[in-house]
């Protein structure tokens, strides 16, 4: 069967690559607007779900990844920045303290156009940042590399440079923790793993 990572993101195609396996991109338009007061282990999971159930709802035989990520601070939800006064806004907050990273992964299992399992599970990395001046904040939002990120900034990129240390899953950060995943499709006996 097929793996699909119901993803537009570069870096989770990047990510997904290192496990080494066949897979292709199938896009999920879906709404990422929550609705109450939930914990942001429920958002990431519910949205990663979201994806990933839109996407199978188009399949046939299938294993179909999708994953979300946001930031968190002092109990606020930071997702990606709605323009550069946000993404100010959001790196300004972030420099010189410690925030959350969490990404929620969902894997359903598709067989004759029906759902035969599904798992949504969640990681947490704590990341500290250095403080960092306003013109050095600034000159990176002007290269527009904030833009489609949660918090306004990629670990894997030029933004490494704001990092003090991580504790925790890196790949977290970046968008998608390869060792949850690995776990989960081991746990739904998704035959990635078998020699052929």
């Amino acid at each position: 069967m097929e793996i699909v990572l119901a993803s537009g993101s570069p870096r989770r195609r990047e990510l997904l690559a290192h496990l080494k396996v066949d897979f292709r991109v199938r896009t999920s338009e879906v709404s990422e607007e929550i609705e109450g007061s939930i914990e942001p282990s429920e958002v990431v999971e519910m949205l990663s779900l979201r994806k990933a159930a839109k996407v199978a709802e188009e399949e046939k035989n299938a294993w179909i990844i999708g994953a979300d990520t946001i930031v968190v601070k002092g109990g606020q939800i930071l997702g990606k920045p709605s323009d550069p006064a946000d993404a100010f806004a959001m790196l300004s907050s972030l420099q010189g303290t410690k925030h959350q990273v969490f990404s929620g992964i969902s894997l359903i299992e598709v067989r004759d156009g029906e759902v035969k399992q599904s798992l949504s599970r969640h990681a947490i990395t704590n990341v500290w940042m250095n403080s960092l001046s306003d013109q050095r904040i600034k000159w990176y939002i002007e290269t527009g590399d904030p833009m489609d990120k949660a918090g306004s900034y990629g670990i894997q990129g030029y933004g490494a440079s704001f990092i003090d240390r991580i504790e925790g899953c890196y790949f977290n950060v970046v968008g998608m923790s390869l060792s949850l995943l690995a776990e989960m499709l081991e746990t739904c006996s998704c035959p990635l793993f078998e020699k052929s």
